[in-house]
């Protein structure tokens, strides 16, 4: 944990370098899911789960930002720092969302062909607001609640439990957070164990909402809990190992066949319920001590949140590319690393000239205090 003198709290910079493992490791898990028939033959099967462990990544360090700021913070400021913090590139991301569609195959999207560029540029702007839409409304033919950008389904369930932190949740007792994980974490079993995994949530339809509820309510207030009762401990080379835990959970091979969902539902539930939290735990824990690695944390948080938000248009071309052409993924690896690469260039360009300068001039305009490179934030993505 390092000491931001720019901060009046220890900066955890092994929690950064974790979101940025996560989120490499999502990139890489949308663009073998282009290749697969169905979640058996997945390549990096368990990527989905990483939406998971940034909701308990963020329940941790809204924890840790905010938990002993209420008594000179409003619940406005609250609000005005959390969308400082996600809205720019909320709104990037939908922008990058709609150029990428106005030039995409009809292929494998079917309502491509046949949407006018008004419609589009609508769905833009509705995606720019967070405001989700409803089936009736989707212009890819894929359901989802953000159409140009998917991903923005997770910051959508980001929102609502960070609401209800800042109105409720923020004032329980440990006792009671204590109640509320332990019912959150027997209903997302029951559903990972019955659906097979946690997979949904960016639909705007009653099932596809009790999966997105399942999926943020154990995880948020699981790692708020985890923040206020855990006792750290001194962990070496704790990064090295939280990373290897983390890149083993999501890409791990799924668990039983089509006959015994209920095994790979387990794994899914387990992993959200136990090894996410010790992850998270472990990269609380220790400290970077060498240049190199603080500096790898540094880039691996910097673009963590970017590259979640602006990355799946790429995946939406990509996907269409191969299903136009039915390219396998042994011949198409070179541009899948093209694609990747693209992934990372694309979130940096965007942190170093969007987001950063867009967050430092709202926070001058709010009087925020807390500088804007050295937040010590995690969001879910």
């Amino acid at each position: 944990m390092k000491t931001n003198s720019l901060s009046t709290k220890p900066h955890y910079a092994i929690l950064d370098g974790l979101r940025g493992v996560a989120a490499l490791m999502v990139v890489a898990f949308h663009l073998c899911e282009a290749h697969a028939t169905s979640h058996q033959d997945q390549i990096i099967n368990h990527g989905y789960l990483a939406v998971d462990f940034f909701f308990l990544l963020s329940g941790f360090v809204i924890g840790y930002a905010y938990d002993d700021r209420w008594g000179k913070m409003t619940i406005g400021n609250f609000f005005k720092r959390r969308l400082i913090r996600l809205q720019p590139m909320v709104v990037m991301g939908s922008i990058i969302g709609a150029v990428c569609y106005y030039f995409q195959s009809s292929g494998v999207f079917p309502i491509i062909g046949q949407t006018p560029v008004w419609q589009m540029l609508l769905i833009m702007v509705i995606g720019c607001t967070m405001l989700p839409i409803p089936p009736s409304m989707d212009i890819r033919g894929w359901a989802e609640t953000y159409p140009l950008n998917g991903p923005a389904w997770s910051l959508f369930y980001e929102y609502v439990v960070n609401i209800f932190y800042a109105l409720v949740a923020r004032k329980l007792s440990k006792t009671v957070l204590s109640i509320l994980v332990i019912l959150s974490a027997g209903a997302l079993i029951h559903l990972a164990v019955n659906q097979g995994d946690v997979i949904g949530g960016w639909s705007l339809n009653a099932e596809q909402m009790r999966i997105g509820f399942c999926r943020v309510m154990f995880p948020f207030f699981g790692g708020l809990l985890l923040f206020r009762i855990a006792k750290l401990r001194n962990i070496k080379n704790a990064f090295v190992w939280s990373s290897l835990l983390t890149i083993i959970v999501l890409a791990a091979p799924r668990i039983g066949t089509t006959e015994n969902l209920w095994m790979n539902g387990l794994y899914d539930s387990l992993s959200i319920v136990l090894i996410f939290p010790l992850i998270i735990f472990l990269g609380a824990s220790g400290e970077i001590q060498s240049a190199v690695g603080k500096k790898i944390c540094k880039f691996l948080g910097d673009i963590s949140y970017p590259i979640y938000i602006t990355h799946y248009p790429l995946i939406y071309t990509y996907t269409a590319w191969v299903f136009d052409k039915k390219i396998p993924l042994k011949e198409a690896y070179p541009i899948t690393i093209l694609v990747f690469i693209a992934a990372v260039a694309i979130a940096y360009a965007c942190l170093k000239w969007y987001d950063e300068p867009v967050r430092a001039w709202l926070n001058k305009r709010a009087k925020a205090p807390v500088k804007v490179k050295h937040e010590s934030e995690v969001e879910a993505k």
